[in-house]
């Protein structure tokens, strides 16, 4: 059975719920992916209103859509982030910024992400997907002088804040799939090994496959599956094309706004960007990954009514199951 094909819903959250659905589902897409932000999921509702899920089940049913995952990354951002500040307060529920202060702002987002576990569960949904946050990104640069230590700590930091929040997901039957991407405790290759070694690796964290944090860092997003390959949890399409070699933009972005051809790289439409969807599509098979596909659609460049399902088309087309023969031989080859 071929693999569904879903739209991920936040970059949508100015629109109900119910519009998207419509569009989605004219388009031809399987599902969503819906982000618990806009009026698309509430994980506060979910806890407290009888019949609160239901309601958005009824939205699917009604354009003939389903849901897989779901995913929170603004709450997500904030369990571990440090410092907290204004860039916080305009992506939070009011529940999680209550007062602005920093620790206590913190630990509602860890209490807002275990209701998270709990509205998938309610959804039938085993996997959410998100971003952790990250006490030692502001270490980038390395300067002033950075200490083992304080990069020790970092990774402590965030063990200890997702270990009780992770015992939620085990409780309740869901995993959480973090995406690596940059301003997160695992944004590459080597933080990616050091935040599952962090978690002891145990099952309930495992990750999300988006290949557009990969090619800009000048990382192979096919080999990353093969070497995670027991960790793939859910997998984003979004497409990045790098903007260097004339001398002056960088690919750190030069704080420069999404779109501006200053930057050094930038989202594009899946298919128009430096993402080799081939060779990550044969790998997906190969490490027989049968989720859901997950167009994530951040192209500032294109208006996002023609995008969409233009990447719907292009991924529908690279998204050939694989050959059992190739997938037997592959693993034949590993014993």
């Amino acid at each position: 059975m071929a693999r569904p094909i879903t739209l991920f819903t936040g970059q949508w959250a100015d629109l109900p719920l119910e519009k998207v659905a419509e569009m989605a589902a004219s388009w031809g897409y399987d599902g969503l992916e819906i982000a618990c932000w806009g009026d698309h999921l509430d994980v506060f509702r979910a806890a407290d209103e009888p019949g609160y899920l239901d309601s958005r089940r009824e939205i699917l049913d009604r354009y003939g859509l389903r849901v897989w995952a779901i995913s929170n990354h603004l709450t997500g951002q904030a369990v571990c982030d440090d410092p907290i500040d204004a860039r916080h307060q305009a992506i939070l529920p009011p529940q999680v910024w209550g007062d602005g202060d920093p620790e206590g702002v913190r630990r509602r987002a860890a209490h807002a992400m275990q209701l998270t576990a709990r509205a998938a569960a309610g959804l039938g949904v085993d996997t959410v997907i998100g971003f952790t946050g990250s006490a030692s990104w502001k270490y980038l640069a390395m300067f002033p002088p950075v200490t083992e230590q304080q990069v020790a700590a970092g990774y402590q930091d965030f063990a200890d804040r997702w270990h009780p929040i992770l015992d939620v997901f085990d409780e309740v039957g869901v995993r959480f799939a973090h995406e690596v991407h940059p301003s997160e405790i695992a944004y590459d290759y080597w933080t990616t090994v050091a935040t599952l070694e962090a978690i002891g690796h145990r099952p309930a964290l495992g990750l999300n496959w988006d290949p557009s944090h990969f090619v800009w860092q000048d990382l192979d997003p096919v080999g990353f599956l093969w070497d995670f390959r027991d960790r793939i949890y859910h997998v984003d399409c979004k497409d990045a094309k790098r903007q260097v070699g004339n001398g002056r933009n960088g690919r750190l972005g030069s704080h420069l706004p999404w779109a501006d051809p200053r930057r050094g790289w930038d989202f594009v439409s899946t298919g128009h960007g430096d993402v080799p969807w081939e060779a990550c599509f044969r790998m997906l098979n190969t490490i027989d990954y049968t989720g859901p596909i997950s167009v994530e659609w951040e192209d500032a460049g294109m208006d996002r009514e023609v995008g969409a399902p233009e990447a719907l088309a292009f991924v529908r087309r690279m998204a050939f199951d694989r050959p059992q023969a190739a997938f037997d031989s592959a693993f034949a080859r590993q014993d």
